[in-house]
């Protein structure tokens, strides 16, 4: 089965439906392949306590604001996935499920999009697929001799999990804090970090972080001085768990650790704490296998672009996978001005 389009769009979450809702206002001809059997995107897929970091209004795709949340000032990820399903719904969005999309090949003026059976021939495709199936987890020495349990943020679920065990988190980013707060009450727990834990201050959340990322790039943009965007504020948010347990002295980050061992962690000193379980809350990279063909990656496995559009495939966007693909892009709240100019080339290359 093979379909022509003006533009697939892979990915069903946030980027898609935001660079979905462009393309419809734009009135091209599109599809949306979706691996997932859902929708919600990444959002299904989060550990039970996990919130946003902005307000329900702070935190909504373009066209139409995400309700409030009843009684949640921040909301939860299944408000996220409610959200994002009306969201489909409502502009009827051309989203085709379950599509895993394997690879994607030129083909004279067209990109061929290959899942399984089905090829679709685009005139123009937008990469959607964020990170969420790339976990990042470091080759830390003795890695395979550990006898206990390994898991990365995507695995995590629940304290309960855990409860009672001597659990190590490792990272500090904004999973790692939310996570080892999550587990600081029930669990013998040991945070570690690279560096000292940079909280932004407590009145920072993602509408600050978002307007921060937009004067960065609109500094770059017209040769200003690097400003340093969200980096330099900080690196975690200090939401509410966090907050508490924080102010408990329950997160007490200890500095990275030298190796593992059978039982446990050991620092270079030879200091040793044994552990049942390690939570590796170390990132992702971006999910860009499907583009292999194409031959376009560069320096740390990112594509090249100016704003969304790949320099060496003109007829290729990359949408969501962080600030080299628009201002705090991979956000809810970002994603709508790098979708809405994407969309915009794509009309215009169209019409070329």
């Amino acid at each position: 089965m093979t379909q022509a389009v003006d533009a697939v769009v892979i990915g069903g979450g946030q980027a898609g439906l935001a660079a979905g809702y462009h393309l419809r206002r734009l009135g091209l001809d599109f599809v949306i392949l979706d691996a997932q059997a859902e929708p919600g995107g990444a959002w299904q897929h989060t550990w039970d306590s996990l919130h946003l970091f902005s307000p329900a209004a702070y935190s909504s795709l373009p066209g139409r604001l995400m309700p409030p949340q009843p009684g949640e000032t921040y909301p939860d990820a299944a408000h996220v996935v409610s959200y994002l399903t009306d969201y489909e719904r409502r502009y009827e969005l051309p989203v085709v499920r379950s599509v895993r999309v394997e690879a994607v090949h030129r083909d004279g003026e067209f990109l061929r999009v290959e899942a399984g059976a089905a090829t679709w021939r685009a005139r123009t495709v937008i990469s959607a697929t964020g990170t969420w199936r790339r976990p990042f987890i470091p080759a830390v020495p003795g890695r395979t001799e550990f006898k206990g349990a390994q898991l990365h943020t995507v695995e995590y679920d629940r304290p309960s999990d855990f409860a009672g065990q001597k659990v190590v988190v490792v990272g500090g980013g904004n999973s790692g804090a939310q996570i080892a707060a999550d587990l600081a009450y029930d669990t013998d727990l040991t945070w570690v970090t690279l560096r000292e834990p940079r909280y932004l201050a407590d009145d920072i959340d993602g509408r600050a972080l978002f307007d921060h990322a937009t004067a960065r790039r609109r500094a770059l943009d017209e040769g200003r001085t690097d400003t340093g965007g969200v980096a330099s504020m900080g690196d975690i948010v200090a939401v509410p768990p966090v907050r508490e347990a924080r102010d408990a002295g329950l997160l007490k980050a200890q500095p990275m650790f030298a190796r593992l061992t059978a039982t446990g962690v050991e620092w270079a000193d030879g200091m040793h704490t044994d552990a049942d379980a390690i939570i590796w809350c170390t990132g992702f990279r971006p999910a860009l296998s499907h583009l292999a063909p194409l031959g376009l990656r560069g320096p740390r496995g990112h594509i090249p672009t100016a704003g969304t559009q790949a320099l060496a495939e003109p007829r290729l966007h990359l949408l969501g996978y962080g600030d080299w693909t628009g201002p705090a892009s991979a956000t809810l709240i970002g994603v709508g001005r790098p979708a809405r100019d994407a969309a915009r080339e794509i009309a215009g290359l169209l019409r070329a």
